[in-house]
């Protein structure tokens, strides 16, 4: 391998539903590897924010009403991707999502010689994940997550770190719609992890085990793959 791909930003994809621990995940690989996760909404936010070209376009859309169109989010993290900081390497969450957005994104790399280094897919059980996302609550005050069966407060109704007794739920977080999204990102992720296993980067890592554990086997698929 030639210095100037050795200098060249790792690419990891993280394929997962919500709840299976993609943020967690990421944060720990960002600490041990020096990576920079970005997520599409955050990236949105901030390029709106900071009034980038890319950021007032997506900023017009949203003002209408409308969905973010593929060109203009890889244009976002075209501007994101070339800051210094994310010179080691980068962790997308929540894009690619589709085939397209994958196609686009092969582009964007090939820009400057690069490519998705890993796509890993936290594989989890529907069931378990319907259990474990619908089941949880935080304290308004100070932002502690609560479990009805896995971590329940030690008095009902309150807080154990602030004594805080507001607590929320997301409206989302039922049973019914955690069973939706988990069809809708079955339905877009499938023909994702076929993309990625063709082009021969796919790993899979059960998601479904303890977070130390996980973390582990990620960190092993990131040193392999890492240049």
């Amino acid at each position: 391998m030639d210095a100037d791909t050795m200098t060249r930003p790792f690419v990891l994809i993280l394929l997962g539903p919500p709840g299976a621990g993609k943020g967690t995940q990421a944060r720990m690989l960002e600490d041990s590897f020096g990576l920079v996760q970005l997520s599409t909404g955050d990236l949105l936010r901030a390029a709106v924010a900071a009034g980038t070209e890319a950021g007032k376009a997506a900023r017009a859309v949203m003002e209408a009403g409308g969905l973010v169109s593929d060109d203009i989010v890889t244009a976002i993290l075209r501007d994101r991707m070339a800051e210094p900081d994310c010179a080691r390497g980068v962790i997308l969450d929540g894009f690619p999502r589709t085939t397209v957005q994958a196609e686009a994104l092969d582009a964007l790399l090939a820009e400057t010689g690069q490519q998705v280094g890993a796509a890993v897919s936290l594989e989890v059980e529907d069931a378990a994940m319907i259990a474990r996302i619908s089941g949880r609550f935080t304290c308004g005050n100070c932002g502690e997550g609560y479990h009805d069966r896995f971590k329940p407060t030690a008095k009902a109704g309150t807080c154990d770190k602030c004594g805080g007794t507001d607590m929320k739920r997301r409206s989302d977080d039922t049973a019914e719609t955690v069973a939706s999204r988990l069809d809708a990102y079955h339905a877009q992720t499938a023909p994702l992890i076929a993309y990625y296993g063709d082009k021969g980067v796919l790993r899979k890592v059960d998601a479904m085990g303890a977070i130390d554990a996980i973390a582990s086997e990620l960190a092993d698929v990131v040193r392999t793959a890492m240049p």
